[in-house]
């Protein structure tokens, strides 16, 4: 379990790999941000205001990878294989993940760590159950053990039960094994980047109202 101890060595642990990998990418980031502004209107950047460790708020940096008001077409929140939303270079950084790298600035200013349960929606929290509700004890991660496990593969009921078990059995060499893993997962097999019959589970209707 992520003790006071174990949280001070996560996060120098995101410190030190955070600050330079931000460095090292300064560069990769600025020719990526060029292809986006040239294939398509918006801006470089995608910011979403997700809930953290504790139910706190915050916004996540991401690179755009959908046209401008995404969520207000199509299917919402909800993404699916070969969805006209998606932009030529958003394909191509979803499917390496690049997307997600800009959340080490998340990480810089503790909203976030390397390893952790994936951000989540506040619709989505206002659902959860006591039980689902464990998974905010953490901070948010930019990978997770759901991640390497199946990522949108697996239903939001398995992903969050494997988000508690991570934050139950949290260890040093867990952290490292998970960090490893998802270079493996994510730029070798590119498993999960969907789910079951190419549409990513929206875990409730967003526009249902909290059950009671």
């Amino acid at each position: 379990m992520l003790r006071s101890g174990g949280r001070a060595l996560k996060r120098l642990t995101d410190l030190a790999i955070s600050i330079p990998a931000v460095a090292l990418l300064a560069l990769p980031f600025a020719a990526i941000a060029l292809a986006i502004k040239l294939d398509s209107r918006g801006p470089v950047f995608f910011r979403q205001e997700r809930v953290g460790r504790g139910g706190r708020p915050f916004r996540v940096w991401k690179l755009r990878t959908m046209v401008v008001d995404a969520v207000s077409k199509g299917l919402g929140v909800t993404v699916a294989e070969g969805d006209e939303r998606i932009t030529r270079v958003g394909r191509v950084l979803r499917a390496t993940g690049v997307d997600e790298l800009p959340q080490l600035l998340n990480v810089l200013t503790g909203e976030m760590s390397l390893v952790g349960p994936r951000p989540t929606l506040a619709y989505q929290v206002e659902r959860y159950d006591a039980f689902q509700k464990r998974r905010l004890e953490a901070r948010p991660g930019i990978t997770s053990l759901a991640v390497v496990s199946g990522r949108n593969a697996l239903s939001w009921k398995e992903r969050i039960e494997l988000d508690v078990w991570y934050i139950d059995h949290w260890s040093f060499g867990l952290d490292l094994r998970i960090f490893f893993r998802t270079l493996w997962c994510v730029l070798i097999t590119r498993k999960g980047l969907y789910g079951e019959d190419g549409v990513n589970d929206a875990f409730v209707d967003p526009g249902a109202p909290p059950s009671l």
